[in-house]
């Protein structure tokens, strides 16, 4: 027997045996309670997300934003596991622009898409100033004719108003759950809209004209133009923010279940019916990578879905990562693996760009871009206090 086949003979005698983490057993356990995803959504100097809402709108004809074509860097890392650079670059981007003031309210100079919605945060994680939104012309506006409030839910754990799925894909709405209501804002014209509706509501994602919104035990399908609301049976926490090419009955996705036992689960569009459930695999990772759980939200983009994971790697049961599935066949094709010293929850995916990257939070950046298919990893905005939400 030579040298390569003792090799070949430990690599399959050990690739079922997870790398031991005693250390983080219980935190393991504890990170499962969905109290913990619901803190994670919240997180306070998190940056939210779109797209399924995207960084980069398809701007509008007359907009005067050029997205600038990435430099070409080469892959850090060769497969479909792949790891961040030990230091980000941060070529010019529009987004970058709402870490600025704001210079004009959105009442005198409402928009005609906006790319992005902000809320600052001070270091005991309040809003510091009103919320900001960049339009597709640059300027940054403050949201003036409305103030949301804080979210809460039955235990009165707090979250701010901004999350991930807030701005519509087309860049021309803003909805926020409340308690009791969903407030509208049609960015466009500057109006505001609020919809009665029972219960402590957190979360929101926008599918064409109609806004799933949902809390502790309860979801509702809003009409965007006639304020109709009717009650559904898919979860607000575990739905995937659907394509936004999609059409307006295209089912939708949530992912469910803890590590062993995950699924991704196919339901009629919002009526909540569901049309097919398949196992979620990792075969096509080499070992000992495994996916435990997912957390956040998902983003669709044509046949692709990403979502930030906990993980197993090579040194450690637990740690963060970025996901990227084949939505047709549940198969995990790309991984990203961000190791085991950064805070729990830290990488949530905001969406996907327009040129297939996944946007994501990575300190040190607000954002970053990652293209799963060179393993490419830049940064797009640098060290942002507080939540972003993305446009599709």
């Amino acid at each position: 027997m030579n040298e390569q086949d003792l090799r070949d003979l430990f690599t399959v005698s050990v690739r079922d045996v997870l790398p031991t983490a005693p250390a983080a057993a219980g935190w393991e356990r504890a990170r499962r309670t969905r109290r913990t995803r619901r803190a994670i959504g919240a997180v306070v100097v998190a940056v939210a997300l779109a797209s399924g809402a995207a960084v980069a709108l398809r701007p509008s004809a007359d907009s005067r934003l050029e997205h600038p074509v990435a430099p070409t860097v080469e892959p850090t890392h060769a497969g479909p596991v792949q790891r961040p650079p030990a230091k980000l670059t941060f070529p010019p981007d529009p987004l970058s622009r709402i870490s600025g003031p704001p210079t004009v309210a959105l009442s005198a100079r409402p928009v005609q898409r906006a790319l992005a919605l902000f809320q600052p945060l001070n270091e005991e994680g309040q809003p510091d100033g009103p919320i900001r939104i960049l339009g597709d012309d640059g300027v940054v506006r403050s949201l003036d004719v409305v103030t949301p409030a804080p979210t809460w839910d039955e235990s009165g754990n707090e979250a701010t108003a901004v999350k991930p799925g807030v701005l519509s894909p087309d860049g021309r709405w803003a909805a926020f759950a409340q308690t009791n209501e969903l407030i509208m804002v049609d960015l466009t014209t500057a109006g505001v809209r609020r919809v009665p509706l029972d219960g402590y509501l957190e979360l929101v994602v926008w599918a064409q004209d109609r806004v799933l919104v949902g809390g502790d035990n309860r979801a509702y399908v809003v009409e965007r133009d006639t304020e109709a609301a009717s009650t559904t049976k898919v979860s607000a926490w575990n739905v995937v923010a659907p394509d936004p090419e999609a059409g307006r009955g295209a089912a939708v996705l949530e992912l469910v279940g803890e590590w062993g036992g995950l699924k991704l689960r196919s339901r009629t569009a919002f009526d909540g019916a569901v049309r097919s459930e398949q196992r979620i695999t990792m075969g096509a990772l080499p070992p000992p990578y495994q996916v435990n759980e997912f957390y956040g939200r998902g983003w669709l983009h044509g046949g692709r879905l990403a979502s930030a994971a906990w993980i197993v790697n090579s040194q450690i049961d637990g740690a963060e990562g970025v996901a990227v599935l084949d939505s047709r066949t549940g198969v995990v094709t790309h991984l990203l693996d961000l190791g085991r010293d950064r805070a729990k929850g830290c990488c949530p995916v905001y969406g996907w760009d327009n040129k297939g990257a996944v946007l994501l939070r990575l300190e040190p950046a607000g954002l970053a871009r990652w293209d799963p298919e060179t393993g490419t990893i830049t940064g797009i905005i640098d060290n942002l206090r507080g939540v972003l939400a993305l446009a599709g």
